[in-house]
């Protein structure tokens, strides 16, 4: 399958997008706005607490909704065809499930261990049925999406990966991201025809150890603050009982450690963004961009999240909005040919195998 030459990501966003002879960039935009979100987030959050958490299968279902139905692209926004019975189906049969396999654990305490192997047993599976009914209610143009992973990937994908990761100390993540992004986009299909993803090593090498650099400056600096503020109080070196700074550096270094791991985690998450889009080509011509600023990504979070806490949550949907509009404005795709050509046979291919997928959902287990 030929490959389009790939176009710098860093160009995406920063006005690149135009038109050729042979090719037409397209950047996606999101239309929403934190005041229309508000009303709509806290409606699900007051009828999730009076239903004792019941109603968040349809508070999700409204949510995507609205951010779905708020990204465009080539002026037509995104549909999620979800009910909130499916949701609020699955997410019973796991929880069943889970208690079921807790009580027959007490009965007979050398099944302690029960519960957790069957969970990560049913977890591959899980995850390849969660994807394939997010894909198949999801739908551009009146043409659905669809998913066909299979559990096996995503076992190797998020389970060994995860394994690798974790027993490495994050040295093996990228590769983690890799089969993630692998299996999940090659897996991926819209109107029948594929989508292709296989995001190279080295950007997500330079995210993880550049949000690593970062953190370790944030984290010097920070010690040497607490440092500096024991030395000029004179506390350093008294005894504990006598002194609450010594109490405040410890929290300073938990609260560090918070931030350095969030740091690292938000830098390489806007990496492996980039990678995985960067790479992701469909049906053989057509090449998606995303030229996140790792930088600006990580502001914006931690912003969000500093906010978020400072208004006890009352900024959220601000917050949510400000992240759905910086990263769709950031992504893009190349369309060889002409559009509305290349429309026209995605919708007559998908009508006659989309029908199948209304009344073959499945159910969302929320994983």
């Amino acid at each position: 399958m030929a490959l389009v030459e790939p176009l710098p990501a860093q160009n995406v966003g920063q006005g690149s997008f135009g038109r050729s002879a042979d090719r037409d960039f397209q950047r996606l935009s999101f239309t929403g706005s934190a005041s229309e979100y508000f009303g709509i987030w806290i409606v699900n959050i007051l009828l999730t607490i009076i239903t004792l958490g019941i109603y968040s299968a349809w508070a999700k279902v409204r949510r995507n909704r609205y951010f779905y139905g708020n990204t465009v692209l080539l002026g037509r926004a995104f549909e999620y065809h979800a009910k909130g019975k499916q949701i609020l189906i699955g997410r019973a049969i796991v929880i069943g499930a889970l208690v079921v396999l807790n009580v027959v654990a007490t009965l007979a305490p050398v099944l302690v261990l029960l519960p957790t192997v069957v969970f990560l047993a049913a977890l591959p599976w899980l995850v390849a049925r969660g994807l394939r009914f997010n894909a198949r209610v999801t739908s551009y143009r009146n043409v659905r999406f669809d998913f066909v992973g299979g559990a096996g990937g995503a076992f190797k994908a998020l389970i060994l990966g995860g394994f690798l990761a974790l027993i490495t100390l994050g040295l093996l993540a990228p590769l983690a991201s890799r089969w993630v992004g692998r299996y999940v986009g090659s897996n991926l299909r819209f109107g029948g025809r594929a989508f292709q993803t296989d995001p190279p090593l080295a950007p997500l090498y330079r995210g993880l150890f550049l949000g690593l650099g970062l953190a370790l400056a944030v984290a010097l600096l920070a010690t040497a603050i607490v440092m500096g503020t024991l030395r000029a109080t004179g506390t350093l070196g008294q005894s504990t009982e006598n002194t609450i700074w010594l109490w405040f550096s410890i929290g300073a270094s938990y609260a560090g450690f918070i931030a350095f791991y969030g740091i690292i985690t938000l830098f390489y998450r806007a990496a492996v963004r980039n990678a995985v889009w960067n790479s992701t080509v469909f049906d053989g011509n057509h090449r998606f961009f995303s030229g996140l600023s790792r930088g600006r990504y990580t502001w914006i979070a931690i912003s969000n999240f500093v906010v978020t806490i400072l208004t006890l949550g009352l900024m959220r949907p601000w917050a949510a909005v400000r992240m759905a509009r910086y990263t769709w404005t950031r992504t893009g795709v190349a369309i060889f040919g002409v559009v509305g050509t290349l429309m026209s046979d995605i919708e007559e291919q998908a009508s006659a195998v989309g029908a199948e997928f209304i009344d073959f959902e499945g159910f969302d287990f929320g994983f």
